[in-house]
């Protein structure tokens, strides 16, 4: 096998390969496009193929021949133990406590673990405005965990939002659990670098995990980001 240094991979790939690594056989997971697509069906198709898939579309047990473009994609009810409506998968399944892991993407995210996928800049005149967050705030609250996929970066990994799209630990603490929020919120932010982790008191996001060949002073730097 050849060591880190030999080793070539595009950030993307060794992304979903860690993310897939964590999602255990059996686990009922709501998965989000892109991504977290990936990284879910890469699971079912290795060492997870008990896995039970749910799309935002209503397609349970999905099992895709192909990578979906999209929530709506006919490819999901393709192969899916059974397709049931929205409002069913988002009362009975999400908020019912019946999901065990949601994997999100995230365009900007803050060191608690919130999300933004709204706007950068002010909300009335944004800077770019982002695709939205769909059902993302329902799996953030709802799931009983979550794993957040994205690549590392200054503008990615910021002190502060401009927008709260969906909520991981607010202003850290128990500032989550005051709210009564289910679930034990956010629990992984898998980069191109590494992986991050919640502190158990602060809730604040480390890094703790760094992937075969990064290099630490450089990439570390470039980031702008603490390690544990």
């Amino acid at each position: 096998m050849p060591d880190a240094a030999t080793m070539t991979y595009a950030p993307n790939e060794i992304m979903t390969i860690e993310a897939a690594r964590r999602l255990k056989n059996g686990t009922v997971c709501f998965v989000g496009i892109g991504m977290p697509s990936a990284a879910a069906n890469l699971a079912r198709l290795t060492h997870a193929p008990e896995v039970v898939l749910i799309y935002e579309s209503g397609t349970i047990g999905a099992k895709p021949d192909i990578l979906p473009l999209s929530i709506g994609d006919g490819e999901l009810a393709e192969h899916a133990d059974t397709v049931v409506s929205i409002p069913e998968i988002f009362r009975y399944w999400l908020q019912g406590g019946r999901v065990d892991v949601g994997f999100l993407g995230a365009a900007q995210i803050d060191r608690f673990g919130n999300i933004n996928t709204t706007v950068i800049g002010d909300y009335q005149r944004p800077k770019v405005r982002l695709p939205g967050a769909g059902g993302a705030p329902e799996i953030a609250t709802s799931c009983g965990e979550v794993f957040i996929m994205l690549r590392h970066g200054k503008r990615a990994l910021v002190g502060r939002l401009d927008f709260i799209s969906s909520v991981g630990f607010l202003t850290g603490g128990d500032a989550r659990g005051r709210l009564g929020l289910g679930g034990r919120g956010p629990t992984r932010i898998i980069t191109d670098l590494g992986i991050l982790e919640p502190d158990p008191v602060s809730r604040e996001f480390t890094l703790t995990t760094l992937h075969p060949g990064t290099d630490v002073d450089r990439d570390l730097a470039a980031a702008a980001i603490t390690r544990r």
